[in-house]
């Protein structure tokens, strides 16, 4: 049995829910950004301009606050036109 399955397994519920909680908020405030992709533990979207500031701050309260935790989880948000640009 692997050592970290058990962080593995965790790091994988805390994005699942994380997900599930933006999109429930995403619709319930007619956005029109949309969740297309999830990598490991990054999420992508696509957003219009003038909803930018709004989604950063969504998705950075509802992935920090997914799951209670002892320690602190910290989002880091990258905003270009392409991956690349978002991963300075």
């Amino acid at each position: 049995m692997a050592v970290n399955t058990a962080i593995q397994g965790s790091a994988a519920d805390l994005i699942k829910k994380a997900m599930v909680n933006i999109h429930r908020k995403m619709e319930g405030e007619g956005c029109q950004a949309r969740m297309i992709l999830q990598v490991h533990d990054e999420l992508v979207f696509e957003v219009p301009e003038e909803e930018i500031e709004g989604m950063e701050v969504l998705v950075r309260r509802e992935m920090e606050g997914a799951i209670a935790l002892q320690v602190p989880i910290k989002v880091e948000i990258g905003v270009g036109k392409n991956w690349n640009e978002a991963h300075p």
